[in-house]
């Protein structure tokens, strides 16, 4: 069940939206708006032998009515298979007078030659002009709402990039990338399967981040990641008192969680009733070190820097910033 958890939350879920949607959209449109219907439809459509055996009938009738327009009228039902039918039915006849054949063709020739027309069979939706415009209308205000969507979202990660302002997404992206890593070799430690830097920034009220963990062959071995678990106060931005960090493996039943807290957090029997169900609880302090284990991996988070927020609230509640060294390997043993 987890690894099929892990494997939802890679999936890019905003192409999926869309295309579940447009799906929907035009199932809605061609089933139940506006079903294709065949309305009077002509001998035209049927396969080749049952168009000659329907002007086999027509030639019969015409034995016995030999009104011409319901004659001229019925081969051009068959539009351009009316010729091969025809042909067929001269080397064939099979019982039919050979006369009243060629009579037929004959009557068909004169007045093809005298300028007679086929029409094109009479295929139609069964729409009206009303019902077309309310399906166009419906359709524009669809698409409206989906590239509003898409706006909004977008807007919202990197809304102030046109006035030049930087968002607090790309400020954390930015603290994130100039950040040094750690040379664990130098260390005495094998290098790292997977090794990332996070950045948490006062602002980025949706900070949730999610990494894959991949052998170098390719194979999918779980996923790891941080995100917000509990705020304080009130107002906008969101004041972030703790942060949840947390390692899925495919190979164990459970995933690891540790929840990071500020010292006032920490400090706080309410807040930390409410977040003990989600992990063990861990103060955050600068340089601080938390490993979480599973049943083959280990996580070993370092908190490269930690600044609290200044404000009305009490000292040392929330985060203003918070950089974490996320590093992989597997577990030994």
């Amino acid at each position: 069940m987890q690894f099929i958890v892990a494997w939802l939350k890679k999936l890019p879920i905003l192409p999926i939206a869309l295309f579940i949607g447009g799906l929907l959209l035009g199932l809605l449109i061609g089933w139940i708006v506006a079903p294709v219907k065949f309305v009077d439809a002509t001998p035209a459509y049927l396969r080749a032998d049952l168009q000659e055996d329907y002007l086999r009938m027509a030639i019969d009738s015409f034995r016995l009515n030999s009104n011409p327009d319901l004659a001229v009228q019925r081969w051009q039902n068959l539009g351009s298979g009316a010729q091969p039918a025809y042909n067929n039915i001269q080397a064939d006849p099979k019982g039919a007078d050979p006369n009243v054949i060629k009579a037929y063709g004959d009557l068909i020739t004169s007045v093809l030659s005298a300028g007679g027309s086929q029409p094109a069979a009479d295929v139609t939706g069964g729409l009206s002009s009303g019902m077309k415009i309310a399906v166009i209308g419906i359709g524009i205000v669809l698409l409206l709402g989906v590239v509003a969507g898409v706006g909004i979202y977008f807007f919202r990660l990197f809304g102030n990039r046109g006035r030049g302002e930087v968002t607090a997404v790309m400020h954390s992206s930015e603290i994130s990338r100039k950040a040094e890593k750690t040379n664990f070799e130098d260390l005495g430690l094998a290098p790292p399967i997977t090794q990332t830097m996070t950045t948490y920034v006062l602002g980025d009220d949706l900070y949730d981040e999610s990494f894959s963990i991949d052998t170098q062959a390719g194979e999918f071995m779980g996923e790891y990641g941080v995100g917000v678990s509990e705020a304080i106060g009130v107002g906008d931005p969101k004041k972030v008192t703790a942060l949840e960090i947390w390692l899925f493996d495919k190979n164990d039943i459970k995933t690891a969680t540790k929840v990071l807290m500020s010292r006032h957090a920490f400090e706080d029997p309410g807040i930390r009733s409410r977040l003990e169900p989600k992990g063990e609880l861990v103060v955050v302090e600068p340089q601080g070190q938390i490993l979480l284990e599973t049943a083959t991996l280990q996580l070993l988070a370092t908190v490269v820097d930690l600044e609290y927020g200044k404000g009305p609230l009490p000292p040392d509640s929330y985060f203003e910033r918070a950089t974490l060294e996320l590093a992989i390997w597997p577990r030994q043993g």
